[in-house]
């Protein structure tokens, strides 16, 4: 995968597979081109070259396809503040083309799953953030995709409930969905199958954390980031 902005290499001959049914972390500092990654992988950016197949499809032909078959869920946004949380679940079921009784069965289940049956009727924004980003995710596969996107998902919630996000992505990994997730948070990368680093929009290193930990003699994923950092 190549993507310029001009004279730019955001993304600098990206090459990896992600297998089915497992947790693959992409890390990297701000600006290694993260995110730029993800947006292509999601059919929602043109990539300058290179071959690219997501859930069995073409990047180039087959992006409504692509859309279909995957979640995602990014940081800054993913849910609407101003509406509530059943209304929130009612446009992104329409959005995924889910069928009215499909919708309600999987909103009952999720809800009652999460804790969250009362508060169907709450705006969002008066949750608090951990909720919402629980909530998010959930949406996020309220269609069971193939594979769902996360892009740095745990930003700025507490130890505890990252934890409890976490329980969420190994449940829907248990239920056959690939996952994709972008942190900053080190101890996280220790719970992906196989970790990505990128840096200055090039992967410098891919294997599991295990692996990259005795390659750069490391106690964790912290010390193996920062080694290839300097």
């Amino acid at each position: 995968m190549v993507k310029k902005f001009g004279s730019f290499i955001a993304n600098d001959n990206l090459n990896f597979e992600v297998y089915k049914g497992e947790i693959f972390g992409f890390i990297g500092a701000n600006g290694a081109g993260k995110t730029t990654a993800i947006r292509i992988l999601c059919g929602l950016s043109t990539p300058t070259s290179g071959e690219m197949n997501v859930a069995g499809y073409d990047i180039y032909r087959q992006t409504e396809k692509i859309k279909q078959n995957i979640g995602y869920m990014s940081q800054k946004f993913s849910l609407y503040e101003d509406l509530t949380v059943y209304e929130n679940i009612r446009f992104y079921g329409g959005v995924y083309g889910m069928n009215i009784a499909e919708r309600k069965a999987r909103t009952k289940e999720m809800l009652d799953r999460l804790g969250l049956t009362s508060y169907e009727n709450r705006k969002i924004g008066d949750l608090p953030l951990g909720w919402k980003q629980k909530l998010a995710f959930s949406i996020a596969i309220l269609h069971h995709p193939k594979i769902v996107f996360l892009d740095e998902p745990t930003g700025g919630v507490d130890p505890i409930t990252r934890r409890q996000f976490w329980n969420l992505i190994y449940e829907a990994v248990e239920n056959g969905i690939t996952v994709f997730v972008t942190t900053h948070y080190m101890d996280e990368a220790e719970y992906c199958d196989r970790v990505s680093i990128m840096a200055d929009g090039r992967i410098v290193a891919l294997d599991t954390p295990e692996n990259l930990k005795k390659q750069y003699d490391a106690v964790n994923m912290d010390e193996v980031f920062l080694k290839i950092a300097r």
